[in-house]
């Protein structure tokens, strides 16, 4: 019988925006979450690179995803600041985040996309309300 973080963890796997997008997982424990994206040119904007909306996309994602293997619940944000750093047109790129502060019914998060020696490319802070179920 799968555990509550793998029954989390393949909500998002097969999640159909989480994988239009193109988003893997790399590593999903209760304490650290990691997706990759290798990009592919429909994801790029008229300046050919990664589009923003990628990158928010990206940072919101994996800001929730935490948030969900730390808390076992479901969440939705509330506020997101996304902060972009350093443009990508091809390659793979990577996405962690950190929880700031958890509260019962909120917690603020911070995440951010690296290329793959380490660049720093985006970064966004997040408020997230946490569903309880009753």
């Amino acid at each position: 019988m799968a555990t509550t973080l793998e029954l989390i963890k393949e909500d998002f796997k097969n999640n159909s925006f989480f994988q239009y997008i193109g988003f893997e997982i790399v590593e999903f424990e209760e304490d650290r979450v990691k997706i990759k994206l290798d990009i592919k040119e429909v994801l790029l904007n008229t300046n050919g690179t990664l589009h923003g909306g990628v990158y928010a996309t990206m940072l919101d994602f994996i800001q929730g995803m935490l948030l969900r293997a730390v808390t076992k619940e479901r969440c939705v944000t509330t506020n997101l600041t996304t902060h972009f750093l350093g443009s990508v047109s091809s390659g793979e790129i990577f996405a962690e985040a950190m929880i700031l502060q958890l509260g019962y019914k909120l917690a603020f998060l911070e995440g951010e996309i690296t290329d793959t020696d380490g660049r720093l490319l985006g970064k966004a802070t997040g408020t997230f309300k946490i569903i309880r179920e009753k």
